[in-house]
């Protein structure tokens, strides 16, 4: 089970506080969108996003899925509703848990169940589901062959693990991590505790863990007009924003989703999909 942390910058924390202000800043899939075109509407982007997603996780009627860092639980809902999939989405926070199983109960889908488990470990059976679904969520997992790992070792064999996040682009050596040390604090302050990988890293752990990777796509063009849409929902939604996170909240928001666009344009961070398959 997930274990209690003070910090208030610590995942499952962080989460508990700004969940219901990020509903309505990102929408209902409560993710980064694939913007094709770069002016389509968020709500079509993040269903785009989704679908790479489903497009290499192909879900079969009968698998069973395991939604690492469930959110909200839309996703791991709409697999079980679309594709007959039995999905468990675990989670650190508490409060994820409990919107997640309210959005299950709204939706009536018994298939679909929500346990606050630690995605690095889960205490989950070995070889116990045919998919592994991992959206946005590894980012916020300091250990990330800890993650890979257990992901590896609750599919299985011949089963399929998708993973896309925000990734480090290149190593930021420590002078410049120092002079650009208020955009990481913002960042904290916004984002919480995150600590991004590089596509290769991935990658490499993955084949390192025996499985046979089958994609591997920096698709950060495409996920750049995120950072827009979010301002234009905080503007849309500035009061009940306001009310949920306060005037510090919001402004750190924005102020991070700018720095983010730069660090984005620079080719210091961005956004990558991989898909791979666990070998018989």
């Amino acid at each position: 089970m997930g274990t209690e942390n003070t910090d208030a910058h610590a995942p499952a924390a962080h989460y508990d506080h700004v969940h219901r202000a990020w509903e309505l800043i990102m929408g209902a899939q409560f993710h980064y969108g694939f913007f094709e075109p770069p002016d389509a509407p968020l709500e079509r982007a993040t269903e785009a996003l989704t679908r790479c997603m489903l497009d290499r996780a192909a879900v079969r009627t009968g698998d069973r899925v395991l939604d690492v860092g469930c959110g909200t639980g839309r996703q791991a809902c709409d697999l079980a509703a679309a594709f007959g999939a039995s999905v468990l989405g675990i989670t650190t926070s508490s409060s994820g848990v409990e919107a997640a199983t309210a959005l299950a109960a709204d939706r009536g889908l018994s298939a679909a169940a929500f346990e606050q488990r630690d995605g690095t470990a889960s205490g989950l059976d070995d070889d116990a589901f045919d998919v592994v679904w991992v959206l946005e969520s590894s980012h916020l997992m300091r250990d990330k062959e800890a993650l890979l790992r257990e992901c590896v070792r609750v599919l299985a064999p011949d089963g399929r693990l998708v993973l896309c996040d925000i990734i480090r682009k290149r190593d930021i050596p420590f002078p410049e991590v120092r002079d650009r040390r208020e955009d990481f604090a913002l960042l904290r302050r916004a984002f919480g505790d995150a600590h991004m990988e590089l596509l290769d890293g991935y990658t490499t752990t993955l084949v390192g863990l025996g499985l046979t990777v089958t994609d591997s796509t920096d698709i950060s063009l495409p996920t750049l007009p995120t950072f827009a849409a979010w301002r234009a929902n905080v503007d849309l939604h500035e009061e009940a924003v306001r009310q949920l996170v306060g005037d510090a909240g919001v402004h750190d928001f924005v102020e991070s989703t700018h720095v983010l666009e730069a660090f984005w344009k620079d080719d210091t961070l961005g956004y990558g999909i991989l898909a791979a398959t666990k070998r018989l």
